[in-house]
């Protein structure tokens, strides 16, 4: 987000922050999102989101070429950052219509512990990541518009085969997708909720859990 100054010319730029973690999953701090991805990354709070269409679809995405991790890459629906303070399960709302264009009907967390670390040519990933299931309405599963600043591509696919062909190797997809995918039940869309404290810490402080 951009605000300008009445009193000035000069616009100043508000940085987008993510949360900084320990190893226990505690909030350590903050750190500029655009600069927090190096070779040395921080372990830092994220999530990824599975979209599922009436069919039982699911939605995968490209990322963009010039982004900064990973460009190019295939992979979930959707990933991002909360801000220091958000819930979770709104951070991730508000990401699936930033990147898509669309909004999710039901939205479950499956995978509450995962966590990875991946490198692609000198830049590494570092998170503790909830995943969660989402479920995409037939009308606006025909009316996803994705943001070309974040997603190159975008592709409804049958589940199964996509799940087979990822876990045999024969579909190229990030490295955070394929460990996810092989936790992931066979068939998430039935999967019931996890027990949210489970989840790291820093996140059940936000909402207003122990």
């Amino acid at each position: 987000m951009t605000t300008t100054d009445s009193s000035s010319t000069t616009d100043t730029v508000t940085p987008e922050l993510v949360v900084l973690l320990d190893e226990d999953g505690q909030a350590v701090g903050t750190a500029d999102k655009a600069g927090v991805h190096h070779s040395d990354t921080p372990l830092h709070l994220a999530f990824s989101c599975y979209l599922f269409d009436d069919a039982g679809n699911v939605l995968v995405t490209q990322r963009a070429l010039h982004k900064r991790t990973f460009p190019g890459v295939w992979t979930n629906s959707c990933c991002g950052h909360p801000a220091p303070g958000e819930p979770l399960e709104e951070a991730v709302r508000r990401r699936v219509e930033q990147e898509l264009g669309t909004t999710v009907t039901d939205l479950r967390l499956v995978l509450p512990r995962f966590r990875y670390r991946a490198e692609q040519d000198g830049v590494v990933e570092n998170e503790m990541c909830p995943v969660f299931v989402g479920l995409v309405s037939e009308a606006a599963a025909g009316t996803v518009s994705a943001d070309p600043d974040e997603v190159g591509d975008a592709r409804w696919e049958p589940w199964l085969p996509f799940r087979a062909a990822v876990l045999d190797g024969s579909r190229a997809v990030s490295v955070w997708c394929r460990e996810q995918v092989a936790q992931l039940p066979a068939d998430p869309v039935s999967a019931a909720a996890a027990d949210i404290q489970e989840l790291p810490p820093a996140v059940r402080v936000v909402q207003g859990r122990p």
